[in-house]
């Protein structure tokens, strides 16, 4: 950060950015190059995506890439760009809510303010879900070592009911309301797109909606005048990124020709944005 700003003052500008009918728009990044654009393209903060982030690493998706590897690149990025930055840390990077405790702390020293935290579990043989009264445990470990830490970290709890087909609107309010209870500042539905579904979402959900880009999902004046207060793009544009790389491959491999990467941005431009200065 080249800003004098300290982390409660950054992690009290991101709570005040999330406002119901004005959405906070986040094109999620990866890593440190992909966060850098997206704060000159002018968003108000970045967000990592887990998924392109693992990816980026070498690892997959899902509970697969350890806490130091992943908090390695959010602190990267928090030292790169001037925004507030809040990490995907899937459901926490730890089995229990002693080390998601643990991971919060680490996440406050990388420089992050915000986290999302998932219910989704990953395990061979378990449910799609974890018990909410498992989850909220583990979201209060959040609250409690940031709240120790004096930060207010916006802890963003997200609930995979429909990205599952776990449930719909009503197991998603009672998920909603435990997580609240346990210390969650705002709610993130993935896989909800219907502008019915997200309108009863929005009323039943006391705490700011959050959104990911999909299939069926309305534009932002839309989600906006539902009262949406957070949209995201998740792994979306990392695997636009990734569609491109394996594009002009093969276009090289197979015909011989280049014409996938005319288009990139120039390498003038995108130097400028690592200069010196910064």
């Amino acid at each position: 950060m080249t800003t004098d700003t300290t982390l409660q003052d950054r992690a009290r500008h991101f709570h005040a950015l999330h406002v119901p009918g004005r959405p906070l728009l986040l094109p999620n990044a990866w890593d440190l190059a992909s966060a850098r654009i997206i704060e000159d393209a002018g968003a108000a903060a970045v967000a990592t995506t887990s998924a392109g982030l693992a990816w980026g690493l070498g690892a997959a998706d899902g509970d697969h890439l350890d806490r130091d590897r992943a908090l390695a690149v959010v602190a990267g990025i928090a030292a790169l760009v001037d925004v507030p930055v809040t990490a995907d840390i899937e459901s926490g990077y730890a089995a229990d809510p002693a080390g998601v405790a643990d991971t919060v702390r680490a996440v406050l020293a990388a420089g992050a303010v915000g986290v999302n935290i998932e219910d989704a579990l990953h395990e061979p043989g378990s449910g799609p879900l974890r018990a909410v009264a498992e989850q909220a445990e583990r979201i209060a470990a959040a609250r409690e070592a940031a709240d120790a830490a004096g930060v207010p970290l916006f802890v963003n709890a997200r609930i995979d009911t429909f990205l599952s087909g776990a449930g719909g609107v009503d197991a998603t309010l009672e998920r909603a309301a435990a997580f609240r209870a346990a210390g969650a500042d705002g709610i993130f539905v993935p896989g909800a797109v219907d502008p019915k579904t997200l309108k009863l979402l929005v009323d039943g959900v006391d705490a700011p909606l959050n959104v990911v880009v999909g299939a069926g999902l309305p534009p932002v004046a839309e989600l906006a005048a539902l009262g949406v207060a957070r949209v995201s793009t998740g792994g979306r544009i990392a695997e636009a990124a990734h569609a491109t790389v394996r594009r002009a491959a093969r276009e090289l491999l197979d015909a011989g020709t280049y014409d996938t990467v005319g288009d990139g941005l120039p390498y003038g431009e995108l130097n400028a944005l690592f200069g010196d200065a910064r």
